[in-house]
């Protein structure tokens, strides 16, 4: 299995430099993870760093609340894929879903699936820490229904990250239908290979050097 093709190679704090990413670029080269994910500001720095490699570019989108409206969600996802962004990890409408404006979800995602079609890989991030299990159940059902490539446990961002329960209960919702991308606290390479076993198909992490050395990390996401 190749562990490092799973990672997503993550820096999203707010007060991330320009000394950061090139450093988040230049390992997610040397260990060949399946791609950097950023903020969109730096999307086009990030593209032109990894330019001729495998490594792709991911970011997030309506980051991290989910609280942009579709149209927002939409230009944004058009606007980093132009900057050069090839996956896209968009929060969806979590006081929605919460509401039971199912319908609503299912808009708001299919309208950044739209916007990236053709063009880019979606990942809807359900922030499980905030759902109840029928809740979490249900966003995947509208993800997948929307035409969505993965649904992602966590933003970092919240009260929780990922849970091997969670993932567990995300792979058996969407069966082969969808990837699930396990993010938050995934720290060693111990909680990665059991995120795997329980159904994760990438892994979103600001720790994946230390989880290829098989060390721990004390970050957050």
């Amino acid at each position: 299995m190749n562990l490092a093709g799973m990672i997503d190679h993550t820096l999203l704090k707010a007060d991330a430099v320009k000394e950061e990413i090139t450093k988040l670029t230049e390992e997610a080269k040397r260990y060949e993870f399946a791609s950097v994910c950023v903020n969109p500001t730096w999307v086009q720095y990030a593209a032109e760093q990894l330019a001729g490699t495998e490594v792709k570019v991911c970011t997030v989108i309506g980051f991290p609340l989910g609280s942009s409206t579709s149209a927002v969600k939409a230009f944004e996802t058009k606007d980093a894929i132009d900057n050069g962004a090839a996956e896209i990890d968009m929060v969806l409408n979590i006081g929605a879903l919460k509401s039971g404006q199912k319908d609503q979800v299912l808009r708001d995602i299919q309208a950044v699936v739209d916007a990236a079609k053709g063009r880019a890989l979606v990942k809807v991030i359900i922030e499980t820490c905030l759902l109840t299990d029928e809740e979490k159940v249900a966003a995947c059902e509208l993800a997948v229904q929307a035409g969505a490539d993965f649904v992602k446990t966590s933003t970092g961002f919240s009260t929780g990250g990922a849970t091997f329960k969670d993932v567990a209960l995300m792979r058996k919702t969407v069966g082969d239908r969808a990837g699930v991308k396990a993010s938050g606290g995934v720290r060693s390479l111990e909680d990665m290979k059991a995120m795997v076993e329980a159904g994760a198909t990438r892994i979103g992490a600001s720790s994946g050097v230390k989880i290829m050395e098989g060390g721990q990390s004390e970050g957050n996401y």
